[in-house]
């Protein structure tokens, strides 16, 4: 076959085919090897950081999407060069690619903030219980990162509204809070942006931090983690209580470690006046020490409280944190009452009663336990 008869038939068949046809091929073909040239790409970064440091994976795994829709952009941009596409088309493809665009720039910029917080958190531990500045570093950036991330791509949405005439006015109110549909998307997210003010003041304030122990809704749990909207509170039996940010901003509750982690417990004991103090306390102060749970910091053996029948005795103590000061007043409880039952029998509660003598008894007879004095 004649080579140039080949390439005549060719070129009266491409001159017969539309110009949107091959500009769509041409724009598929692009797209397809940006999307294979992207997979390969990240198909060799995926190998070399395999076994390398977190950070470096979490970075490739965070790029990819960008890099995903970087390659697919630039693709578009080369087809819509060099396809035969008419005016109309054109511009279509012009404002397709500005909207991908603005989505990348919002999407690294977002992927920027992620990649910031997690070099920036890298510098503290949490697991420590005394690591006061890491809850409060992580907290902080935690809120904030969430604020931010949203006005991010807030803004980003606005400005591809703005690209489109129709809802040029939507995209003008969302960005700048004015006109009619800014007032009425105001009031439809009055609870977010309620939630979202109240998690900026969190962030600079400080009344609850990542790790907290709190006693909010009549229970006792530790603050788990703080969204942009919401808080989860794990209670002692693993529950999971989620309240909105603007509860811990307009609603009283109990923070246990605010200023510090170290916390005062007491085991209240209601004893017989003859209970001996002295060798309670030694006992006490032997179980005490010999708990791994105390921080050697407080303990102390009080008669706080005399009562009708009984005495109230507070043993006070410390530890390191809620977990550890709940398990050791358990301990301390457990031992002290195995103590008194075998040593020291008398000093639990007794109920006395005074009756009436009976012929042949002296008054004032004293029945303890319910048995009567003869």
């Amino acid at each position: 076959m004649n080579p140039q008869a080949v390439i005549d038939a060719g070129a009266d068949f491409v001159g017969r085919t539309p110009g949107w046809v091959i500009g769509t091929v041409e724009m598929a073909v692009c797209l397809m090897i940006a999307l294979v040239v992207h997979g390969l790409i990240y198909s060799a970064l995926d190998r070399l950081v395999r076994s390398g440091d977190l950070f470096w994976r979490s970075l490739v795994s965070r790029s990819r999407g960008p890099a995903r829709l970087t390659a697919l952009t630039v693709a578009l941009a080369v087809a819509a060069g060099i396809a035969p596409l008419t005016p109309q088309q054109t511009d279509f493809t012009q404002h397709i690619l500005l909207l991908c665009i603005i989505a990348l720039l919002g999407w690294t910029a977002s992927m920027a903030l992620n990649i910031w917080m997690t070099i920036h958190l890298r510098r503290f531990k949490t697991d420590a219980s005394d690591e006061f500045l890491a809850r409060k570093h992580v907290t902080q950036l935690h809120i904030m990162q969430r604020v931010a991330t949203f006005v991010i791509w807030l803004a980003a949405i606005s400005a591809g509204l703005m690209t489109i005439d129709s809802v040029r006015q939507w995209g003008v109110s969302l960005l700048a809070s004015a006109g009619v549909a800014g007032i009425i998307l105001g009031l439809a997210l009055q609870p977010v942006l309620k939630n979202l003010l109240a998690g900026i003041q969190i962030a600079i304030t400080q009344p609850i931090k990542i790790g907290d122990s709190l006693i909010v809704e009549g229970d006792f749990g530790n603050v788990e983690d703080i969204t942009s909207t919401y808080v989860v509170v794990r209670t002692w039996d693993l529950r999971r209580l989620v309240l909105p940010l603007s509860y811990f901003i307009e609603q009283p509750f109990q923070n246990w470690t605010r200023e510090s982690m170290n916390l005062l417990g007491f085991v209240m004991m209601y004893l017989d006046y003859r209970a001996p103090i002295d060798a309670l306390r030694a006992k006490a102060r032997e179980v005490v020490e010999a708990s791994p749970l105390w921080d050697k910091k407080v303990f102390a053996v009080q008669i706080t409280d005399f009562r009708e029948r009984t005495m109230e005795v507070r043993v006070l103590v410390s530890a390191a944190d809620g977990g550890k000061l709940f398990e050791l007043r358990c301990q301390i409880r457990e031992q002290l009452i195995t103590y008194l039952k075998a040593e020291h029998p008398q000093a639990l509660p007794r109920t006395r009663t005074e009756v009436e003598s009976p012929i042949g008894h002296e008054p004032g007879d004293l029945l303890e336990g319910g048995a009567a004095a003869t």
